[in-house]
């Protein structure tokens, strides 16, 4: 038989939190203080794994109740149309408000440039930035990893 104490073996505690426990709290604290410290936070969400787990953890913040913040999409135009699909399914299954900022917006417009390379990661930031401003957003959440982003 399994108990809680042997399962956090070493801490003394038989209500001593594993460290993705104690992360996981944090995190739901930190989305709770911003929902009651800002006006219009918003989460990014692209439907990818990061944002799939930062929005888990504001519905779990905030259940039963629904999440209080929109979602924020900048779209390079390069993502598979299942993700997009499940993006919008998503938002849609929890009443989220959905804003997407279109780089290939920005380069119909002639506002960027496509670049050499293909890859427009590197020119998400101006629709991201331009999107925060209209809108208003005064506080945005974004999920990364350790091993991915430095």
């Amino acid at each position: 038989m399994t108990t809680v104490a042997s399962v956090h073996e070493g801490t003394g505690s038989p209500y001593a939190l594993s460290h993705l426990d104690a992360l996981e709290s944090e995190a739901v604290h930190i989305f709770r203080e911003v929902a009651g410290e800002f006006e219009k936070p918003v989460i990014l969400f692209s439907g990818g794994k990061d944002s799939i787990v930062m929005l888990h953890l504001a519905l779990k913040a905030f259940a039963p109740a629904p999440v209080p913040f929109a979602l924020l999409h900048v779209d390079t135009g390069h993502n598979f149309p299942e993700v997009l699909a499940y993006r919008d399914r998503t938002a849609h299954r929890h009443g989220l408000r959905l804003h997407i900022a279109s780089v290939q917006d920005y380069i119909d417009r002639g506002v960027l440039k496509e670049r050499p390379d293909g890859t427009r990661n590197p020119l998400q930031t101006l629709p991201l930035t331009e999107t925060i401003q209209h809108e208003r957003f005064d506080a945005v959440f974004g999920g990364g990893r350790r091993d991915e982003e430095k």
